[in-house]
């Protein structure tokens, strides 16, 4: 059984039972709106909470006002919907369309247009979806335990990854089906989808920040890699450059999975960078498109390490890789 519907039963029984405790009429539609005041996050609760209470004494003066002038009429519902809609929708607060419907419904059932009905149905608004709101930021489920195990996970496709491609360009003859990038695309996802669940479930933008930066980081990367791939699908021809590119790519795939920037695959990708202009110029075309494809792979690892070295985070679970 989901938390949210824990959550929800929990609302339920808490509004119904205080509207019973505080008299009001109709203590049962307090239950009605609190299913519909529990939410995914605790900032989003929140912020529906308030649009639905906005949105809900605005339609039930709107309500008020319609019966009032036009007399309890089915033809009196129609034509509320037709212009209160709108009007929320207008002022940003659809969110709160079926709730001020309940509660103009209610009056309909009701007959009447009384003060002490307009307090009834205020009172039952503010119990409805305040209680759902209180037991929606009392308790989230943490997401650290999930986001720790994405982390693991798109670490683990990267070291693969680097060593399928290091594996091409020892063996051209290698075929590797690209599986792992596909796998890493749906798990940043996901992932990033947890890491805005966290920061939405925290009044400090700090808290669960590192991980939205972090899983920005290795999507960017993952971008990176994909142009990576299709470089070395282009290699055709095993070269000395395309080796020693080979090992700097085996380096990485350990490095990757390291608690902290190492700058090591950096430093020996420069080097690599120098003895490559010590080398001999290519002697046929098929050397030298191979060669320029191995050029370009190197810049594009150039910027796949830039990333990081710009996007890491010290602190946290998070704390930058390479």
């Amino acid at each position: 059984m989901g938390i949210r519907v824990i959550k929800t039963a929990i609302a339920v029984m808490l509004s119904i039972y205080i509207a019973q405790m505080l008299g009001l009429d109709s203590p049962l539609a307090t239950g009605l709106l609190a299913v519909l005041g529990v939410d995914v996050t605790k900032r989003k609760g929140i912020a529906t909470s308030l649009q639905r209470i906005a949105a809900s004494i605005i339609g039930l003066l709107f309500s008020f006002g319609m019966f009032w002038l036009l007399g309890f009429h089915v033809w009196t519902i129609g034509l509320y919907v037709l212009v209160l809609y709108p009007i929320l929708s207008r002022l940003k607060l659809k969110d709160g369309i079926v709730t001020s419907s309940v509660i103009m419904f209610h009056v309909f059932a009701e007959g009447a247009v009384t003060y002490e009905l307009l307090l009834n149905e205020v009172a039952l608004l503010i119990v409805g979806l305040g209680t759902a709101t209180l037991v929606n930021v009392i308790y989230m489920p943490r997401e650290d335990k999930q986001l720790q195990q994405y982390r693991l996970e798109v670490e683990e496709r990267f070291s693969i990854i680097f060593r399928e491609l290091a594996h091409h360009l020892r063996d051209v003859t290698y075929i590797w089906s690209g599986q792992e990038l596909l796998e890493c695309d749906e798990l940043l996802l996901k992932a990033r989808e947890a890491a805005k669940r966290k920061a939405d479930n925290s009044f400090v933008n700090v808290i669960g920040g590192e991980w939205g930066v972090y899983f920005y980081m290795r999507q960017r990367q993952l971008d990176a890699i994909g142009r990576m791939a299709q470089l070395v699908a282009r290699v055709y021809q095993t070269l000395p450059h395309g080796e020693l590119l080979a090992s700097v790519f085996e380096g990485l795939s350990e490095d990757v999975k390291v608690a902290h920037y190492t700058g090591r695959t950096e430093r020996k990708l420069l080097e690599l960078e120098q003895q490559f202009k010590q080398m001999s110029l290519p002697v046929t075309r098929e050397e030298f498109e191979v060669r320029a494809c191995l050029l370009q792979l190197a810049e594009e690892l150039k910027d796949y390490l830039a990333v990081a070295r710009r996007e890491k985070r010290p602190v946290g679970a998070a704390g930058g890789r390479s």
